[in-house]
Order: structure tokens, then sequence, then C-alpha cells
């Protein structure tokens, strides 16, 4: 695969990054800290140099989430954006965060020890699209006057 700029951000648009991509693999990490760093079960995350990644509109603000790590999130809608070791050349940013998450395939997981079982498949539950649910549409005609992206 040839190299792709890839840009991503926060939800209010405050914090954008460029990243330079070269394959389309991705992990979860399972472990403790991300789980509550991300109110999430686990964490989807895209391995990069920290060179390759351009913070293009102003710098996140840090949060020094351990003893040997620091989290980049946006202080105003409080988006996380990733994880690195304070004495790291890489940089996970959050696959959810990129414009285009899809792109991205997991290929492995991390912190397996602390993994959630229930969370580990969840094909068998039922589904329903967010456009099928009326109170959300109404909310979001309601409030902007349209329906929702």
């Amino acid at each position: 695969m040839t190299e792709k700029l890839m840009a991503g951000g926060c939800q209010c648009g405050r914090i954008r990054y460029e990243a330079v991509i070269r394959d389309d693999k991705a992990y979860l990490c399972h472990c403790t800290y991300c789980r509550r760093a991300t109110g999430n079960v686990s964490v989807a995350f895209k391995n990069v140099p920290q060179a390759d990644v351009r913070w293009a509109t102003r710098e996140p603000d840090w949060y020094q989430s351990s003893p040997i790590a620091r989290r980049p999130f946006c202080p105003q809608c409080g988006t996380p954006l990733g994880f690195t070791y304070l004495d790291g050349t890489n940089i996970d940013l959050t696959v959810g965060s990129f414009d285009d998450p899809g792109f991205f395939r997991p290929t492995s997981n991390f912190a397996i020890d602390t993994k959630l079982a229930a969370w580990e498949d969840t094909s068998h539950l039922p589904g329903m699209r967010a456009d099928e649910h009326q109170p959300l549409t109404d909310r979001w005609v309601a409030a902007t006057g349209r329906l929702p992206d």
C-alpha cells in the first residue's frame, strides 16, 4: 500500500490533525487505563510515528494518564484523540477520531488479560439504524431544521 495522508479531529472541530498512514492495520486496546480514558469497553487505535502527525488547527491539550504515558484531547468537547508513552516516538491515534475510520481494520488485541468477555462478540444483538429512531430524528430536525448526517 502507498502512503496516504488522512485527516481527523475532535467532535467540535477545534482540534484537527493530518497523519501519514502507511497501512490499514489498527488494534483494540482493552487495558483499564484506555477504558477509563475513553469511557468505553475498549478503544481502537492506529499507531503512527509522531513525526507523521501534524496538528493542523492547534495543538491538543495533554493529560498525563499514568507515570509512563500521556493522552491528547480537546479541552472544549473532551474528545480523546490518542495515547503516547512519555519517552515514545510513536503515537496511537483513536480510530474514531479519523474522518474516515472505516478505512482501518482491526488486526490485533492488546491487554487481553483485562478484556471484558461479555463485549467480545455483539453480532448476535438486535440492531437499529439511527435514522429509524424517530425521537432522535425529531430532535435533530427541531434543533437544526434538517435530518442528521
